[in-house]
């Protein structure tokens, strides 16, 4: 894992700061495009504090996802040689994604202190670390059912792949990454209530910063749908692991 790490930056020049470096860049681009120039309201909460929480979880959930989703296609040369379990192979590029996130989430815990030291801004106290650190799991475990899923599609036809990359830059938009839930209006709000990922990403925001809108039916909707769907893709991949053999 620690040397999946270190390849991906590998011949850079910045090498593992990169970790930090793109969720910042991103953090300046959203500051400036959607809370100056577009005028997105954070309510109470500081923008730097209110996109960072969306950044850092929104980069969890698709590395892992995208880098799950070929797990059959990508390692054909190896599995078709040495039989072990499959699902090693996913489950240690998650693990891989964690240290990243872990990063850059020390990084936001960071900027929670600073605000709350230096500022007039206080964050909320209480069972807020692990709220936050159960969003994380869920997270984690829905990307990896999704993985396993489009891992079996995509061993089977290639052209998934694509939609895999376009699928995931829609999604950012049906997930309050970049924005409020309360700001949607309320006759298109039922399309972010469908997505699972939405009451993850305002648990975490509420967790961690007091602010989101949290309803017990939702994160109860969001659990059972990724343990369901976690299920479902182990059965699946474990199931079509042989036979995937022959095509790939």
């Amino acid at each position: 894992m620690r040397r999946d790490f270190l390849m991906g930056y590998q011949q850079t020049v910045l090498g593992p700061l990169w970790v930090l470096l793109q969720p910042i860049m991103t953090l300046i681009t959203y500051v400036l495009v959607f809370g100056k120039v577009v005028g997105i309201s954070t309510g109470t909460v500081p923008p730097v504090l209110f996109y960072l929480a969306g950044i850092v979880l929104w980069n969890l959930f698709n590395d892992a996802f995208t880098g799950t989703s070929a797990t059959f296609s990508d390692n054909s040369h190896i599995f078709s040689k040495v039989y072990f379990p499959r699902l090693l192979v996913p489950a240690a590029r998650v693990v891989g994604f964690l240290l990243s996130f872990g990063i850059q989430f020390g990084f936001l815990l960071l900027l929670l202190a600073y605000y709350w030291l230096f500022t007039p801004w206080k964050a909320p106290s209480g069972f807020g670390l692990p709220l936050a650190l159960l969003v994380i799991l869920l997270v984690s475990i829905q990307s990896l059912g999704l993985g396993l899923l489009f891992s079996v599609l995509t061993g089977k036809y290639r052209d998934i792949k694509f939609f895999v990359g376009l699928g995931t830059r829609l999604l950012l938009f049906l997930t309050p990454v970049i924005y409020p839930v309360e700001h949607v209006a309320l006759k298109w709000r039922w399309l972010l209530e469908l997505n699972p990922l939405t009451p993850l990403f305002e648990l975490f925001r509420w967790s961690l910063l007091g602010q989101g809108t949290v309803a017990l039916g939702q994160v109860l909707y969001s659990l059972v749908f990724t343990l369901g769907l976690f299920v479902l893709a182990l059965l699946t991949f474990n199931k079509q692991g042989d036979k995937l053999m022959d095509v790939v």
